[in-house]
């Protein structure tokens, strides 16, 4: 898990990356660090990579996505996602002709197809289903009242579909009266629109509902995992004074908990002021920081002294 200095914006301490005279040397300096991070990564192991775009004369380069395509064109990574970090509140931008950057790219590679993923570990706290007058409301209210009255006044539904529809509505109400469901949609042909697409040759979907005239989402009692736009705000409102862009904490939570098991290790090839070590020690994981700058590895370290 890391966020390498970027492009032209900023002088770090003890030089490094990011200072190259051109964007192309650059992008093959930051490639020659994330070949080594493969190179040392497990085959389950995943590699999340926080990078900011940049301008050279009035033109945005598209840098966080050349990295990207370039890691998985030369370098045979896999992309899972990408994730918008949206910053809340962006800086200052004094410019008149563009608008304000607010957000930066969080991509998350892998080696293989084989890699850890704890899902459950970054679920949303699921809602609650309840009984109101009788009847069982989802967490978000649905009764399933207005489906059967949908069943019942179709014009679309055979009566042998009616029945099974009606059959299958009360499985998924008792589901949600014994918590093994905590939320559901029902699409009915002709009521609502097929989710994806309308083709049954590419949806599965709409082949249910073709054949049987109704479908269901189903929503885990988990919860909800998260999507890719994250709200977070920048690390600069922690008033750090010895690094210029540490980013947040927060960002670093996800991909800890989702991609690093408990007796896993967390690295950080351009450690800075050690936000993601201490991310993975407040997470109960190990971790390792790399950085050419020595007075931030001492910040990192005072930072971190829990771990002394």
């Amino acid at each position: 898990m890391t966020s390498p200095p970027y492009w032209g914006q900023r002088s770090y301490s003890d030089g490094g990356i990011g200072l190259e005279v051109s964007p192309r040397e650059y992008i093959q300096n930051l490639l020659g660090i994330c070949r080594e991070v493969k190179r040392v990564l497990k085959q389950t192991g995943s590699f999340w990579l926080n990078i900011g775009d940049a301008y050279d004369k009035k033109s945005l380069l598209g840098l966080p996505w050349r990295i990207a395509i370039s890691m998985m064109d030369q370098q045979g990574w896999i992309l899972r996602n990408s994730v918008i970090w949206n910053k809340v509140k962006g800086g200052l931008d004094n410019t008149k002709d563009k608008l304000r950057n607010v957000y930066e790219p969080l991509f998350h590679f892998v080696k293989s197809g084989d890699y850890y993923y704890d899902v459950d570990a970054i679920r949303n706290k699921p809602g609650q289903a309840k009984v109101v007058n009788g009847s069982v409301v989802s967490a978000t209210g649905v009764s399933g009242v207005r489906y059967r009255r949908q069943i019942e006044l179709s014009t679309a539904l055979t009566e042998e579909e009616k029945a099974t529809a009606f059959r299958a509505l009360d499985e998924i109400l008792t589901d949600v009266r014994a918590g093994r469901l905590t939320d559901f949609r029902m699409i009915i042909r002709g009521q609502q629109r097929v989710t994806h697409s309308d083709s049954d040759r590419v949806s599965g979907r709409a082949r249910e509902i073709s054949e049987k005239g109704f479908y269901f989402l189903k929503y885990d009692p988990n919860g909800s995992k998260p999507g890719d736009v994250w709200d977070i705000l920048p690390e600069d409102t922690q008033k750090r004074k010895l690094h210029f862009a540490p980013y947040p904490e927060d960002l670093c939570r996800i991909p800890i908990l989702a991609t690093c098991p408990e007796n896993g290790i967390v690295l950080d090839p351009f450690a800075g002021t050690g936000t993601t070590n201490l991310a993975a020690f407040h997470l109960g994981r190990k971790s390792v920081g790399i950085d050419v700058s020595a007075d931030y590895l001492l910040a990192a370290r005072e930072r971190c002294r829990l771990l002394l």
